[in-house]
């Protein structure tokens, strides 16, 4: 089969490495280019090609993790990753597939060491033995495991709950929907965890928290504020979709201003109640796409 063949068939593997990695598909876009590159001037010493691929776009993803450090600790407010929609998607027909490296995972990603995250994602989500990731890393394989490790606990300690149930995801969305047309704060709460967290990211683009809001009552008085509170146009239009595998809404038309809005939440949802709420606000972050 010819170089070019060859990696396209692990294209689609290597961006899901990367953007769980990254959380930015520019970013994992370079990453994968890169690695082609690479690929390209090597592949007659090449044996087991998804493996290498692997283990080249890890080392990437190490090296642009460390650099990005600066430029996320700059960022204007609450950061997200940017977030892949389908506006006609089953809004949790995908999510048992998806849920263990979805959008929640991705947001509690943030909080590792670029080594932690590597290991993590690599271990986790694509089943790599420490010895590989080792090599990935740079380091031991004991040093390896126990980047995964700590990794794992800290994931453990701050990722908010998501079932896979999709019906229960079907039900709690619809409520969801409902509430927020009806505009009634109670309605709304009931419908929310106690210890429900909603991160926002304005991106500079928009206005909104700096940082995460919790609690049943905060979170619904700051949601339908943002509905209610005079800052869309009255061509806005909320359509359920999928959002990076899980259950959400896709928000366009306009704001009051005139500017366009291209925005979209996704939800986790637990126990028959929503325990996080992930708005992206910044037009540039959200993608309509189905690569993910």
């Amino acid at each position: 089969m010819p170089p070019v063949e060859e990696f396209e068939a692990h294209r689609p593997h290597l961006f899901a490495v990367a953007y769980r990695m990254l959380g930015s598909a520019a970013e994992a876009q370079d990453v994968v280019q890169e690695a082609w590159l690479r690929y390209s001037n090597a592949h007659e010493d090449v044996r087991d090609v998804r493996g290498w691929l692997t283990t080249v776009t890890g080392r990437l993803c190490l090296d642009v993790l460390k650099s990005a450090r600066v430029s996320r600790e700059a960022y204007p407010g609450q950061w997200l990753p940017e977030l892949f929609v389908d506006p006609d998607g089953d809004p949790a027909g995908q999510a048992e597939r998806r849920d263990q490296v979805g959008l929640a995972l991705l947001v509690v990603l943030e909080r590792l060491t670029p080594e932690q995250r590597v290991a993590v994602v690599l271990h986790d989500a694509f089943a790599m033995p420490y010895g590989e990731i080792a090599l990935v890393l740079g380091s031991t394989e004991a040093t390896a495991r126990q980047h995964g490790s700590r990794g794992r606990r800290a994931v453990a300690d701050g990722q908010v709950r998501h079932t896979t149930d999709q019906a229960e995801q079907r039900r709690v969305l619809a409520a969801f929907l409902e509430a927020v047309n009806g505009g009634d704060v109670r309605e709304l709460a009931a419908l929310l965890a106690p210890d429900v967290v909603s991160i926002s990211d304005g991106g500079g683009w928009f206005n909104t928290a700096r940082r995460p809001v919790v609690g049943a009552d905060n979170v619904a008085r700051f949601f339908l504020g943002i509905i209610t509170g005079k800052r869309l146009g009255d061509d806005a239009v909320f359509t359920p979709a999928l959002v990076n595998g899980m259950p959400g809404v896709y928000a366009s038309g306009r704001y009051a201003d005139g500017r366009p809005l291209r925005a979209a939440l996704a939800l986790t949802v637990s126990g028959g109640r929503i325990t996080g709420m992930f708005q992206q606000l910044n037009p540039t972050k959200v993608l309509v796409s189905d690569l993910l």
